[in-house]
């Protein structure tokens, strides 16, 4: 099978109302650097028009950030025979990236400042917690070293480095994970809740993460990881992608570790 025979449909959970942060740009990033290497791509919305066949059809998941309303009304569409085909792709490995909103939302709740409580799907082992409007919300960079073991171990074999992500955090929420694992541990931010020193969460081939900026494009070993994923457990054969140009990519990450007075992944790896 030639790369032109590779195609991959990334599904987009509720676009119009789940983009509040901008990441349409995960979206964008797993498209091009998909289709840069000849792979046929479609782009699936995935929201109320939505049947679970639908879910059930996409070989990569993309959410997104929202407001509580929003969220109220994602959740209240969410359920029965969808709720079902989301919890199978996730449980079978389907990978995916869930930024901010949507990590709640695969929890077990989440608790607004007002309002009442929103129930998750229960696939993360974690509640969400928004302390109140007096509170002061989690804004700013991030840097986090991926402790996720699967995952750090896959991305360090992908780039040869220790792998450090780079984000954005703004969320009021707090979050507690129960036995899930985290996806790192923060090195610059305040990560899930400002405590404990993990930010996200990895369970199966599923990141979940309060890191915009997008994240993908600020990381682009990740996307290439969601992509390698995707088609591996598509096609059922070892599939190995092709080098892209990252120069630009790695210079605008090489800055960022300058300005935040983090060792790069480079200089920390040299360090061990």
């Amino acid at each position: 099978m030639n790369h032109q025979q590779y195609e991959l449909t990334i599904g987009w959970l509720y676009p119009k109302l789940m983009s509040t942060y901008g990441d349409r740009g995960n979206v964008i990033c797993i498209e091009h650097r998909s289709q840069w290497r000849g792979y046929s791509v479609r782009v699936l919305p995935l929201d109320q028009s939505s049947t679970a066949d639908d879910i059930r059809s996409v070989d990569v998941i993309v959410g997104g950030g929202a407001q509580d309303r929003q969220q109220e009304i994602v959740m209240r569409d969410l359920q029965g025979a969808k709720a079902e085909a989301m919890r199978e792709k996730i449980e079978n490995g389907t990978p995916g990236v869930f930024t901010c909103g949507s990590p709640q939302l695969l929890g077990h709740y989440y608790e607004p400042g007002f309002g009442q409580r929103i129930e998750g799907l229960g696939i993360l082992d974690m509640v969400s917690v928004h302390p109140g409007e007096n509170v002061r919300r989690c804004i700013g960079n991030l840097v986090i070293k991926v402790s996720a073991t699967r995952l750090a171990r896959d991305l360090e074999e992908m780039t040869g480095s220790k792998p450090y992500l780079i984000g954005f955090e703004n969320h009021g929420g707090r979050t507690k994970l129960g036995k899930v694992e985290a996806l790192g541990r923060v090195v610059y931010g305040l990560g899930n809740n400002g405590e404990d020193g993990t930010e996200g969460a990895f369970y199966q081939n599923a990141i979940a993460t309060y890191s915009h900026g997008p994240l993908l494009p600020k990381n682009p070993f990740v996307a290439d990881w969601l992509i390698q994923t995707a088609l591996r457990l598509k096609y059922q054969r070892p599939i190995t992608l092709s080098p892209l140009d990252d120069t630009l990519a790695m210079q605008a990450r090489e800055a960022m570790f300058k300005r935040l007075k983090v060792n790069s992944p480079t200089v920390a790896a040299a360090q061990v």
